[in-house]
């Protein structure tokens, strides 16, 4: 469906590459991993835009849906790729639009480094 780099955070099961923050300490391996995932939300036009895509009808966006965030198209396009690069976000270009799609095993991956055990 696209040309985005595999999120490294996830095995083929699903599971993430780390344990809950509460089951024990992650390794530097595991850290340096869920770090590129944080690091890619860290910026407030990241967090929206990804919020935007996931939270959008039928799990994924155009990009002209959810290019209004308050920065000019160059600067969105910009975020998207921070958030592809960092295997948050996979995208399909149809005609002259791009669609993003978050990855329901993203989404568990973030949600389970964050659950206490």
């Amino acid at each position: 469906m696209s040309n985005a780099k595999v999120l490294p955070l996830l095995e083929s099961d699903v599971a993430p590459c780390c344990p809950p923050l509460t089951e024990r300490a992650m390794s530097a391996e595991e850290a340096e991993r869920a770090a590129v995932m944080f690091k890619a939300l860290g910026d407030p036009i990241r967090l929206r835009l990804f919020s935007l895509v996931a939270s959008h009808k039928d799990g994924e966006a155009c990009v002209c849906d959810i290019s209004d965030v308050g920065v000019s198209q160059p600067t969105v396009s910009h975020h998207l790729k921070k958030l592809k690069d960092a295997g948050l976000l996979t995208s399909e270009r149809r005609g002259t639009w791009v669609y993003y799609r978050v990855e329901p095993s993203v989404l568990a991956a973030m949600g389970r480094i964050l659950v206490a055990a």
